[in-house]
């Protein structure tokens, strides 16, 4: 008579194990700089975090895919449906079967998931094609900044000001990604670069290889990259209104982050073929230097 629901719990054991294998798998095979900040935290503040890179991976994949639009459109919408079964109890994808636990524990809202499916939403449809700075800064926010809000939550960080960590920083490192992509972009028809900026150094095409190809495209990306530059530091200003320890692993991102723009603006944009990183034992040392001291 016992059997039954001892079968039972074992049977969601097996599952919600698989579930954290998955997410583990797709935040590792990511290759991303975020995991060295994310292994600061504790273990379940660290899964939590694994399981929100799960999802922002998963929705951003199906952007990125060449695939139809509707397609697209069609699977986003059905990651839509799933966050709304998530905050119903009944989650049925593998991430966000391990995202149950942290939405409960750390108030992760579900805005912000929808906010980050709307930023995926605006890459899958019509190709961007250089917004202007106000749509930029709002592009930002739903691909970076609800990223930013969610994972302050599940850092620990309680003030006020982790929210104004997590927009500046969002827009900061958002911004960067977009100042080191900018041939990837183009390879799939978008320009991120924003009209404000081309119409300024006088570049009139919206053409992503001619915007690549102009000479005053340094200069745009100058202009761009000092933008990326106030962010961070207004984000640095924030975290010092913020207890350390919670943000620690914010600390980290903005270190690496601030380190490739550096690397960009030192090279000027001159060779877009080379994509900026770090070394892993560079990324290692700031790891050490800034989140266990």
């Amino acid at each position: 008579m016992t059997s039954a629901p001892a079968n039972k719990e074992t049977a969601e054991d097996a599952a919600l194990c698989a579930a954290r294998e998955h997410v583990h798998h797709v935040t590792k095979a990511s290759g991303t700089s975020f995991f060295w900040a994310m292994r600061l935290l504790p273990a379940a503040r660290r899964e939590a975090m694994f399981a929100v890179y799960a999802f922002c991976r998963e929705v951003d994949d199906i952007a990125d895919e060449e695939a139809p639009t509707e397609d697209k459109a069609q699977r986003l919408d059905e990651w839509r449906a799933e966050i709304d079964r998530l905050y119903t109890g009944a989650p049925t994808f593998p991430t966000t079967r391990v995202l149950a636990r942290p939405i409960a524990d750390y108030g992760l809202e579900k805005a912000d998931f929808l906010a980050l499916i709307e930023g995926m939403e605006m890459d899958a449809g019509e190709n961007i094609c250089a917004p202007s700075m106000t749509d930029l800064e709002y592009y930002c926010d739903r691909v970076a900044g609800a990223v930013g809000r969610l994972s302050v939550r599940a850092f620990g960080a309680t003030e006020s000001a982790a929210r104004d960590v997590a927009y500046a920083l969002g827009q900061a490192l958002q911004l960067t990604n977009i100042l080191r992509d900018p041939k990837e972009d183009a390879t799939r028809g978008r320009l991120y670069l924003p009209a404000d900026l081309l119409d300024k150094y006088e570049i009139e095409t919206r053409d992503p290889a001619a915007v690549l190809a102009h000479p005053r495209l340094p200069e745009v990306c100058r202009d761009l990259a000092a933008v990326a530059r106030r962010r961070f530091d207004e984000a640095e200003t924030a975290i010092a209104k913020c207890a350390r320890q919670p943000m620690r692993p914010a600390i980290v991102m903005k270190e690496i982050y601030s380190r490739y723009l550096d690397l960009l603006v030192a090279g000027d944009w001159r060779d877009l073929d080379h994509r900026v990183s770090l070394p892993r034992r560079q990324k290692l040392w700031i790891g050490l230097r800034y989140g266990l001291i």
